[in-house]
């Protein structure tokens, strides 16, 4: 796996100019960058990415070697990385680090088809509402969703669930046979709508 991951774990000219001025500029050279899947939110990947002491890497990171540059990857989402490019973002103030990885996506058609309806047809609404809702998985013909943001909480999700989100899902993606609410609404402190109002 290790020699698949350095063939294809690249970091562009202008990251590796970002990364080694903050180097440079903590005077720490021989810093490495550390990158790691946290975790899946939805269809992306959530990850971190650091500089750290070359003494704290483990035997079971996956270095990659990109131009001099020592890289470790977290073995465990190693796999999820192949074919990832690190890039600058330039829409963050002072440049910041983005990962442009073509795993990411739902490599399930159905749950691909669920994802599509999510974005072209529910976020577009909950969104105006202040709310999001994330496929967090397809398994056995059910979809668990989460709520976010002002869906989260808020008193008619059951109305949105059933009348809206489950409904869009139903007629676009018959292969889903049931919608599960994954979403912990206790948690939820501002959501758009609420008893009074």
């Amino acid at each position: 796996m290790a020699p698949m991951i350095d063939q294809l774990l690249t970091v562009t000219p202008a990251a590796r100019e970002k990364i080694d001025g903050v180097r440079d500029f903590n005077n720490f050279p021989e810093a490495v960058l550390r990158i790691r899947i946290l975790a899946r939110e939805g269809p992306r990947f959530r990850y971190e990415i650091a500089l750290e002491d070359p003494r704290d890497r483990t035997e079971e990171d996956v270095v990659v070697d990109a131009d001099g540059l020592s890289v470790a990857v977290d073995p465990r989402t190693a796999v999820d990385l192949a074919g990832a490019t690190v890039d600058l973002d330039a829409s963050v103030t002072g440049g910041g680090l983005r990962i442009d990885n073509p795993n990411e996506g739902w490599s399930d058609p159905v749950a691909r088809a669920v994802q599509d309806v999510l974005d072209r047809q529910i976020n577009p609404g909950v969104g105006s509402h202040g709310g999001m809702v994330t496929l967090v998985e397809v398994r056995d013909g059910a979809a668990y969703l989460q709520f976010g943001g002002g869906c989260q909480g808020c008193a008619a999700v059951d109305v949105t669930l059933k009348h809206g989100v489950e409904t869009a899902i139903r007629a676009a993606v018959p292969q889903v046979t049931a919608i599960v609410d994954a979403t912990d609404h206790a948690a939820g402190t501002s959501p758009f709508y609420s008893h009074g109002h």
